[in-house]
């Protein structure tokens, strides 16, 4: 199993997103929620409240 790359949740197999940059930089999501907030808002996950530290 993967850990999601912005809040540290478990992935299952068969569900999230895997995204890769152009630098080879690769991301898991468990959610369209944190896809966006690291990727299109570029929050930074220690500063946001919900996600697990």
């Amino acid at each position: 199993m993967a850990t999601c790359s912005f809040c540290g949740q478990e992935i299952h197999q068969g569900t999230g997103k895997m995204y890769v940059r152009k630098d080879g930089t690769v991301f898991f999501f468990c959610s369209s929620k944190c896809e966006k907030n690291r990727i299109k808002l570029g929050r930074v996950p220690r500063k946001v409240k919900w996600v697990k530290q």
